[in-house]
């Protein structure tokens, strides 16, 4: 006779699952992040010279600089001539930023450039590990939430993470015993 399972074993399944795909996950997710920062700093230089920002861009640095200059001689100019007259002036006036930057076009170029990324890192084998390793999670939950007894369960999640070097199954009789 079989018997079904409590929704608290079906929890402490699933969270028994998300533990130990959790790690192994975090890890390849950060190896995924690693090779897509490399790539995307590559790619940002290259892509707005094909798409002809480059131009663009380096305009955009020149004119930033000028502002810039501009803004601190007038900051310099303005809190000495505040000083000396004893006047007070409002900071926020010579601290606003415009609203469209260099650095917003660059952004924006680094978002185009983490699409190519993304696409190219699930050709990786690091992406592809990645997804293998989300799937694995994904179908063992759904073993967990489709199975009838406790002792089918153990098996079917045992044999599914044994693919992967996660032991289900935990034989503590080799574990020493702590003296007092």
């Amino acid at each position: 006779m079989s018997k079904t399972m409590t929704k608290y074993q079906l929890e402490h399944f699933q969270d028994k699952v998300r533990r130990n795909f959790e790690p192994l996950i975090k890890e390849q997710e950060l190896l995924v992040k690693q090779f897509k920062t490399e790539a995307t700093n590559k790619i940002v230089g290259r892509l707005a010279k094909k798409m002809g920002a480059d131009k663009i861009l380096d305009s955009f640095r020149k004119a930033e600089a000028q502002l810039r200059k501009a803004q601190d001689d007038a900051r310099t100019f303005f809190k000495k001539k505040a000083d000396k007259d004893k006047k007070e002036i409002n900071s926020y006036r010579f601290d606003r930023e415009e609203k469209l930057s260099l650095s917003d076009c660059e952004e924006q170029m680094k978002d185009w450039a983490r699409e190519l990324v993304d696409a190219e890192i699930r050709r990786r084998p690091e992406g592809a590990k990645l997804k293998q390793l989300e799937q694995l999670k994904q179908h063992s939950i759904d073993v967990v939430m489709e199975s009838g007894t406790p002792e089918d369960l153990i098996k079917a999640l045992d044999h599914t993470t044994k693919k992967i070097g996660i032991a289900w199954v935990v034989d503590t009789s080799k574990i020493k015993q702590i003296s007092q």
